[in-house]
């Protein structure tokens, strides 16, 4: 479930998981808005230092609907066995036991990709979609909206086209 999370989200693994190293958490009960459909993740986990929204697509919505989060007000959502912080190499060993050979962070490139060949979103939509930070002070200056009802439309036919293998329509 932390791989279909990641994959979903296109966030990398500290930003799901943590890093036990550091004794950083990763995503918490407290984080994820159900009603919403959002995944806000804290500017202290954030590559870029600014906290980053993430829309939750239809597909990850059922998935952590069933996972009972509500129950829980700040719980990690992905632990380790021992409830604490999972191991940095713990989605890398998932591949390795499921006999794929990619790496983990592959599937932000992936999603780039994908978006640039099958989709007509703006590569804005899916740079922000990834968390990447504008190095052009101007262009940053300007883009104040966060385009996170594009976002959400992007991140849903992503995982359909996960699920099903059906990119959206030429628009």
């Amino acid at each position: 479930k932390a791989l279909i999370f990641l994959i979903l989200t296109c966030a990398r693994t500290k930003e799901v998981i943590g890093d036990k190293r550091i004794k950083r958490l990763g995503a918490t009960t407290k984080e994820i808005n159900l009603d919403e459909a959002i995944w806000t993740i804290p500017e202290d986990r954030m590559k870029g230092g600014k906290e980053h929204m993430v829309p939750i697509s239809d597909y990850l919505l059922e998935m952590l609907k069933g996972m009972n989060l509500d129950k829980y007000e700040d719980k990690l959502i992905f632990a380790g066995a021992d409830g604490d912080i999972a191991s940095n190499n713990y989605l890398s060993s998932v591949l390795k036991r499921m006999n794929v050979s990619c790496t983990v962070h592959g599937f932000r490139s992936t999603f780039k990709d994908w978006c640039r060949k099958y989709t007509s979103y703006d590569d804005e939509v899916s740079e922000l979609a990834l968390a990447h930070v504008n190095n052009d002070a101007t262009r940053a200056a300007y883009a104040r909206d966060s385009l996170i009802e594009k976002r959400r439309l992007l991140m849903n036919d992503w995982a359909t086209y996960c699920f099903e293998g059906k990119s959206p329509p030429a628009k």
